[in-house]
């Protein structure tokens, strides 16, 4: 069981949890793409997320490939994100 999970964190989370709710389901949606595709390791990669303002951030320890930057864009276009496109990348 792998217990160093990401740093989940949004704006305004105080008056808007369900970012932070939404952010839990999309990373575990993220945690299933990566699990069924057979890429390891995946989530030792991942430092945060951020909702910023509908904008996902996802901070890296390590480089992601491209197949794993896809699986946030197809998780937060899902109706279990924020059914958009905006998704960043930091390292």
């Amino acid at each position: 069981m792998f217990l160093d999970h990401p740093t989940i964190t949004a704006t305004n989370s105080l008056t808007e949890p369900d970012r932070l709710e939404r952010l839990n389901r999309v990373y575990g949606y993220v945690s299933a793409l990566a699990d069924a595709a057979g890429v390891q390791p995946f989530i030792e990669k991942i430092a945060q997320l951020h909702d910023h303002k509908g904008t996902l951030i996802v901070f890296w320890h390590d480089a992601p490939s491209e197949q794993e930057k896809g699986f946030f864009l197809q998780a937060w276009r899902s109706k279990i994100g924020d059914g958009s496109d905006n998704v960043e990348h930091e390292i």
